[in-house]
């Protein structure tokens, strides 16, 4: 009885886990870029009371005894399906659809990735305008540099198609290359990455190193959408069904406790 009191509660303690994830998928519905966390379990070791080859009697017994004692959190996976692509009256707003991640440079001069293109231009320190992050990180270009130009382009009139070229119009009006492109970066194991706040990923050994999608061959290449932002993927009907599911579990868990502890109650009251 005392081996199902600790059993019940690593139940109750993975479900509040659960529930602190969708807490955190519904939180971020609104959060461009976001994509969707899911909890996943695994049960805890198995105590064995007997062994498929022996049984009370002496005969041989194919199956054994083995008692489980819980559960515990394996991982929190994101799910990196595309988001909705929202219209934007923005200009440096840029939406993915695909498999690829902006990068940016972080303050630790270190290169992150994400998904959310909410950019903004700023001044570099020669005047001219550079892209940055919304919270003024310079985004990278497919050499690894900053994307920056002189102060001789107006921010406004700078276009970006599809596969990510910067363009500036003519005398006639025509968009012509800049010869600056985003850096668009892909990995063989996405859900490895290291997650960082402000939506940003950082590269582990679990997701496998960067992919450039210019220089990489036989990549699928990411689509940028300029004027467009991608919406979160949480999808909040999945997420309360999920809740609730999660909440019956924890109270499920919550009973066996209280049942354990009556039956104790109950061989202490023995006479």
């Amino acid at each position: 009885m005392v081996r199902s009191l600790w059993t019940a509660a690593t139940g109750m303690r993975a479900e509040q886990t659960n529930v602190d994830t969708i807490a955190h998928n519904l939180a971020n519905v609104n959060t461009t870029g976001y994509k969707t966390e899911v909890n996943e379990f695994k049960s805890l070791l198995y105590q064995t009371i007997q062994t498929k080859t022996t049984s009370a009697n002496g005969e041989n017994k194919p199956v054994g005894a083995q008692v489980g004692l819980g559960v515990r959190n394996a991982a929190i996976t994101s799910i990196f399906t595309d988001g909705a692509l929202l219209a934007s009256e923005s200009d440096s707003a840029f939406a993915l659809s695909g498999r690829g991640f902006f990068a940016v440079q972080g303050e630790d001069k270190n290169t992150y990735y994400t998904r959310n293109g909410n950019f903004n231009w700023a001044l570099n320190k020669d005047g001219g305008i550079m892209l940055t992050s919304s919270d003024g990180l310079p985004v990278l270009d497919t050499n690894g540099k900053a994307i920056s130009f002189s102060k001789d382009y107006v921010a406004s009139r700078i276009t970006v198609t599809g596969d990510g070229q910067f363009c500036y119009p003519d005398e006639k009006n025509n968009p012509q290359p800049l010869g600056i492109t985003f850096g668009i970066f892909q990995f063989n194991n996405p859900a490895g990455l290291e997650k960082n706040d402000s939506g940003l990923f950082s590269q582990t050994a679990a997701s496998g190193a960067a992919m450039n999608e210019a220089t990489t061959a036989r990549l699928e290449k990411t689509k940028v959408s300029q004027g467009y932002l991608e919406g979160s993927n949480v999808q909040v009907v999945d997420e309360m069904v999920n809740l609730i599911t999660a909440q019956r579990a924890y109270e499920l868990n919550a009973k066996a406790i209280t049942a354990s502890d009556e039956m104790l109650q109950q061989a202490n009251n023995l006479r």
